[in-house]
């Protein structure tokens, strides 16, 4: 081979390499699956006598490169988003990726506190202070605490529920210190932090971190969800009624392929996602008969702010035409809502 052709080789070749592995500012979104919750979902003594399935979906998120970019342009299935439509400000990909866990977990939660309420169970809730989502960027924990972080005390004070950690700082001057007591990797540390401005504030003084509570459920029968590989509170709804199905009497499904989205509240209220043109598109791909999709209230300032904004629902249903689907798509604003269809409709 001439020094030319090796030359030329080496351009290729990099090109090549730039072209699949270069990472653009961007995520690429498109249908994911249809996963029977069954192999996720497993309460105690359960008759899993059910002659449909109740499934959740997912999305596929994928960072964009060149060529991967080039081949979502062309193509109908994929959206091309923003980086900061998708990862807030100075947050790492491993810090999303851990956000969105998290957010799995609390809708874990979420759908056994429910679905034990709706099936008149017994439960009990455990509080373990507050679990550290983010942490903003010149705020007072920077470089001191991170994300996944688990704040139990405050200066020699228990934390058990966010209120205390909130009520303790509210009387707080901004250059006084704090000590708190954290847990990461499962061992316990001492962090000191000089309280100061929080970003984005006036005169609002703080740690400098948003945060939720930390809080775990133990309930009778015992219930397990293995679903870690699966990020985002989306798949609420879906895990709730599998709960309540699987704790009930009867068969929810009627025989019928079920499957829906949205975030279960502890209010029992189904909360708006995102993705869900990808998620009727993998529903009707995964051949689901009766798909849930949240009817969420958009409010007058929020048109404002986004004059084209529409309801899960109102998009479930536009694309639902755009593909020809057989599927039925139905409205849920609660979990209630969704039972209430169940109830209703006739053996398959």
């Amino acid at each position: 081979m001439n020094i030319k052709k090796f030359i030329g080789f080496i351009v290729i070749a990099a090109i090549a390499v730039l072209g699949f592995v270069y990472p653009l500012p961007y995520y690429i979104m498109q249908p994911g699956g249809a996963y029977e919750l069954s192999q996720f979902v497993e309460v105690e003594n359960a008759k899993l006598d059910s002659e449909g399935t109740m499934s959740l979906m997912t999305v596929s998120m994928s960072k964009a490169t060149p060529f991967t970019y080039a081949g979502a342009k062309l193509s109908s299935r994929k959206e091309l988003l923003p980086e900061t439509q998708v990862r807030s400000p100075h947050e790492s990909e491993d810090e999303y990726n851990l956000r969105q866990l998290k957010l799995m977990t609390d809708s874990q939660f979420n759908a056994k506190y429910v679905g034990f309420k709706k099936a008149n169970k017994e439960y009990e809730i455990q509080y373990n202070g507050v679990y550290v989502v983010y942490v903003l960027e010149d705020g007072a924990s920077d470089g001191i605490l991170k994300p996944g972080d688990e704040v139990i005390g405050i200066d020699g004070k228990k934390i058990i529920r966010q209120t205390e950690l909130i009520d303790y700082l509210a009387g707080k001057k901004s250059g006084e210190k704090v000590k708190l007591t954290i847990i990461r990797d499962e061992k316990e540390q001492t962090k000191s932090v000089t309280l100061k401005e929080i970003p984005g504030t006036k005169g609002k003084v703080g740690i400098g971190i948003t945060f939720t509570e930390n809080k775990s459920i133990t309930t009778n029968p015992n219930v397990k969800i293995e679903a870690d590989e699966i990020g985002g509170p989306s798949a609420g709804l879906m895990f709730t009624l599998e709960i309540i199905d699987q704790l009930t009497e009867g068969d929810l499904t009627k025989g019928y392929n079920v499957a829906g989205t949205g975030e279960m509240l502890e209010s029992g209220e189904v909360g708006r996602i995102g993705g869900i043109d990808k998620k009727i598109i993998a529903a009707d791909d995964g051949g689901i008969e009766i798909f849930f999709a949240p009817d969420d209230t958009i409010t007058d300032e929020v048109k404002k702010l986004n004059p084209g904004i529409k309801t899960n629902y109102e998009v479930a249903v536009e694309t639902a035409k755009k593909i020809d689907t057989k599927m039925k798509i139905v409205p849920v604003k609660t979990v209630d809502d969704a039972l209430n269809y169940l109830k209703d409709l006739k053996q398959k």
